[in-house]
């Protein structure tokens, strides 16, 4: 059977970093992303190029509509997902609770959790032996930020992935005996460019000395442990995170 990945938000950052090394590994990637088109097709070719297979679905997985087309597509073009990285996830301006407003809060977490649980359930009845599927995987990406809190920056952001990894314990033990391991990564302070969404580009180096190892990490460090909890030498592990926030 063909390993078929679905990483959302995958046309930059972590999620690039995970299409690109699932495809030195051996799965066709399906690599979604909600508007920049030009990065999603030139990781395409990227990885066209080196001999891999790639599509790119533009889809909004705050939207419930555009996640089931998603799938669909890979269902046509790649066949049934194997593998899925629920990577898409938003924050906003840096502010206090105090000044945050409900349609703020709506947008982080439909993104970020609703986002997570609608990819999981379409990821599920693919892969599900309950539903004639062959089993599978899932990795969802939270953060430290769910252990950390945020505090005075993205409190919203750091619940929406709290509700990830309860998302990712409940899961887990819901599909344990379908064929389907279901477990999280939560990075620390990754240089993506997430941060300038949060209106201070320059994040990382700002609070890297707040780190045990003195550094900001690497996507590529993130992908690795994401393609690790996706591979058959992570087959006993379901329900565990791994963090890679440099001992954060």
């Amino acid at each position: 059977m063909d390993q078929v990945i679905i990483i959302t938000g995958g046309s930059r950052g972590i999620g690039a970093a995970t299409a690109r090394l699932a495809a030195k590994r051996g799965y066709a990637v399906c690599i979604n992303y909600i508007s920049n088109e030009a990065a999603a097709q030139a990781l395409v070719k990227e990885i066209e190029s080196a001999g891999g297979k790639a599509i790119a679905v533009a889809a909004d997985v705050a939207k419930e509509a555009d996640i089931i087309r998603l799938f669909d597509t890979v269902d046509q073009a790649l066949g049934p997902v194997t593998a899925l990285v629920n990577n898409a996830g938003i924050l906003e301006t840096q502010m206090r609770v105090d000044q945050m407003d409900a349609a703020r809060l709506t947008r982080i977490f439909t993104a970020n959790i609703t986002g997570s649980f609608i990819c999981s359930r379409e990821a599920i009845k693919r892969m599900s032996t309950r539903h004639g599927g062959q089993g599978g995987a899932i990795v969802n990406v939270s953060s430290v930020a769910a252990r950390l809190g945020s505090p005075g920056e993205y409190v919203d952001y750091a619940a929406s992935k709290g509700a990830v990894d309860a998302l990712t314990i409940g899961l887990s033990k819901e599909v344990a005996e379908e064929g389907i391991r279901v477990n999280a990564v939560r990075p620390g302070f990754i240089y993506t460019d997430i941060h300038a969404a949060g209106g201070e580009p320059g994040r990382v180096d700002r609070v890297k000395s707040a780190v045990p190892m003195k550094r900001g990490g690497q996507p590529e460090e993130v992908a690795t442990a994401i393609l690790w909890l996706l591979s058959d030498e992570a087959s006993y592990a379901t329900g565990t995170f791994i963090d890679l926030a440099g001992g954060r």
